[in-house]
């Protein structure tokens, strides 16, 4: 026995000793029971210590051999006060065997040895967030995580990871999934058009719809919407090559010819005009050198656009009755084997360049105004270096795409990781890409029979220059990100978000967040942001998160029935993720800094981490742990005897804010 109970209040209670505290290493953030004579035990987490009195947070109830997170339940003054044991933590912190379903994340801070083994549907069932500050360990976190769920015996083959990798950092962390397991692969897109050996990220022009082309050409109104929607209705008529995709392109030019024709303005800038429209869009019949038929003579339409000396057009009524022959007016339906699913940026420009002149914007200075702008974007964009990425080699549906991004080309076989490498693009053409990406595969989740039968999960690196509250919502009526969030779940895809600026992300996203792995955390603002956003933050989380080293964490959430303080284990192999070695930068030769810039690119050495950078710190954890030790007893972490009151500190203290122990539990607190 610990003590005894001398104050309870609210969900604290002060504990006189009866030990002496001056013999014990620091007893703080170890588990107590209480216990009377009822057939519940009420824990509680060691918050502080004095000589005298010890602080103990509740955190839960044990009822019938099951543990119940929460505070509701307080302890009786006559209940005696001991330390847990090795089943009772079991029933918290999870139990040590590896089962089907369960993947180990990291090992306890506080309790030696202890694996922390987090069920796979509790985790990776609902959206998580792991946040951290730079150099903390987010990188490794992820890759750690990920590696040992695909190194399990029993590795989820049909699971579907899309990861948006904002600076190429995770091939090198996966690229050997194939070797854990023959049946798993790992395939990587690009975004350096330079780079002729890697697999270019292309999405088909023809798969964009308004949304896509609205965050592609930076709408920024509702008034531009209508025109993208013209044009993506226009692109499969105007591509086409029939009589009837003919007459519709006639009618198109015709009708806008008419409104130049009797606009009224003077008879010149009537000329330029149809001159202008004539010269851009024609069609073989109707042309500036389209031949106006009349009685005893034939003239050119261009020959009858003339001004004379006195400004007058005096064939005016003769070109508009000639314009008027290509007006259809009863709407004819294109047959739908003239239509053409299948088009190039260069044909979207086209038809925009159409859907711009049948809107009337000649006649109208607003509507030129708002969709002239994205009339130039377009064509930046067919003309600029990024056309590239629009470019598919072959033809497919949308749903033929997704797949053909999950599939490994060599083998043909179905990849369980995909990687965006979008480290070479700008960040708002990335933040594009991951939102048309992202799009695609809700859509296609949601509309997949019968629902949740399958599942993806998105997992955005620096997700605070991504998933942000942007005008999506007043443009097109809601932002994806925060729509996967909260409607994702039923329809099974999933949002991890990575970021060390938590404070910059979507409120809606992070507040729908179910799991949370937080590594040093030091900005106010942020530290702020996650104790009213994160729920079950309590005062002494948020110190703890200012004063964790690198690669330490604390997990909670829906998977985790109490926070948990632990390390996580150094990934093999690691993300590209280290930080410069100035040694080397600064007081090599140049001849061996050259050197190490082409042997680093030709990826034959990697550099090395100082002594105290993350990746250094986490192999020092993992040398001084042995994560797979198994419990050598029934009832205790390891071996080594204990006094009922005794406890033994670690011989190699693991790096985190208390110290750990080897802890004996059967033989304290009797």
């Amino acid at each position: 026995m610990i003590g005894n109970i001398s104050e309870i209040i609210d969900n604290s209670v002060k504990i006189n000793l009866q030990i002496d505290i001056s013999e014990q290493p620091n007893l703080v953030n170890l588990h107590v029971i209480f216990e009377d004579n009822s057939n519940r035990k009420v824990v509680g987490e060691i918050a502080n210590v004095t000589r005298t009195e010890m602080l103990v947070n509740i955190v839960g109830e044990i009822t019938n051999n099951v543990f119940s997170p929460g505070s509701s339940t307080k302890p009786s003054f006559k209940s005696t006060v001991r330390l847990i044991k090795t089943e009772e933590l079991a029933l918290i912190l999870g139990d040590q065997n590896d089962l089907k379903g369960k993947s180990t994340f990291g090992t306890s801070n506080v309790y030696e040895n202890y694996k922390i083994n987090v069920d796979i549907n509790d985790f990776f069932n609902s959206h998580f967030s792991i946040l951290g500050n730079s150099g903390a360990g987010k990188s490794c976190t992820v890759a750690s995580v990920l590696q040992k769920l695909f190194k399990n015996p029993n590795p989820p083959v049909n699971s579907s990871i899309f990861f948006f990798d904002a600076y190429g950092e995770y091939t090198n962390a996966f690229s050997e999934l194939n070797r854990y397991n023959p049946a798993l692969h790992y395939k990587t897109y690009t975004t350096n058009v330079a780079d002729s050996n890697g697999n270019l990220l292309r999405i088909p022009a023809w798969l964009l719809d308004a949304d896509d082309l609205a965050l592609l050409l930076d709408v920024t109104t509702p008034n531009q919407l209508p025109m993208i929607e013209k044009t993506l209705k226009l692109v499969p008529i105007l591509t086409g090559n029939s009589e009837a995709v003919m007459h519709k392109k006639n009618d198109i030019i015709a009708r806008a010819l008419q409104d130049i024709l009797l606009s009224g303005d003077d008879s010149t800038k009537i000329h330029d005009q149809v001159i202008g429209v004539l010269t851009k869009f024609n069609t073989p019949s109707l042309n500036l050198e389209s031949q106006i038929v009349q009685p005893g003579y034939t003239r050119t339409l261009k020959q009858c656009l003339y001004v004379d000396k006195t400004g007058k057009m005096q064939e005016m009524e003769l070109v508009v009755e000639f314009i008027r022959g290509y007006i259809i007016d009863n709407v004819e339906e294109i047959p739908e084997s003239d239509l053409n699913p299948f088009y190039t940026l260069s044909d979207l420009e086209m038809a925009m360049d159409f859907a711009l002149i049948s809107e009337g914007i000649l006649k109208s200075d607003k509507v030129y105004d708002y969709a002239n702008v994205i009339s130039v974007r377009l064509h930046s964009l067919v003309t600029g270096e990024n056309k590239d990425f629009f470019n598919y080699p072959r033809f497919l549906k949308r749903d033929e795409y997704i797949e053909d991004l999950l599939t490994d080309p060599n083998t043909n076989a179905k990849c369980q990781i995909v990687n965006f490498n979008i480290n070479y693009i700008d960040d708002r053409l990335a933040k594009v890409f991951t939102k048309i990406l992202s799009r695609m595969l809700f859509t296609k989740a949601a509309n997949i029979k019968p629902r949740g039968s399958r599942a993806f999960h998105i997992i955005i690196e620096e997700a605070h220059r991504y998933v942000q509250h942007d005008n999506d919502i007043e443009i097109l009526g809601y932002n994806i990100f925060e729509r996967i969030t909260k409607e994702g779940r039923k329809y099974g895809i999933f949002l991890a978000l990575i970021t060390q600026r938590p404070s910059e992300l979507s409120d809606t996203c992070i507040s729908q967040c179910s799991n949370f792995i937080i590594l040093r955390t030091l900005h106010p603002s942020d530290l702020q942001y996650i104790r009213e956003m994160v729920p079950n933050v309590s005062s002494e989380i948020i110190l703890q998160l200012k004063n964790l080293k690198p690669g330490n964490c604390i997990a909670f959430g829906s998977a985790f029935k109490v926070p948990i303080p632990m390390y996580i284990d150094l990934p093999s192999p690691r993300p590209l993720s280290n930080n410069v070695d100035l040694k080397v930068v600064w007081f090599n030769s140049q001849q061996n800094a050259n050197t190490i810039q082409e042997f680093g690119q030709a990826g034959l050495i990697q550099p090395q981490p100082s002594s105290d950078d993350v990746s250094s710190i986490m192999a020092k954890q993992a040398t001084n742990s042995n994560f797979n030790a198994q419990p050598t007893q029934p009832n205790t972490f390891t071996a080594q005897a204990a006094s009922p009151t005794q406890f033994i500190p670690a011989t190699e203290p693991q790096t985190n804010t208390t110290p750990t122990f080897t802890v004996e539990v059967d033989k304290v607190g009797n």
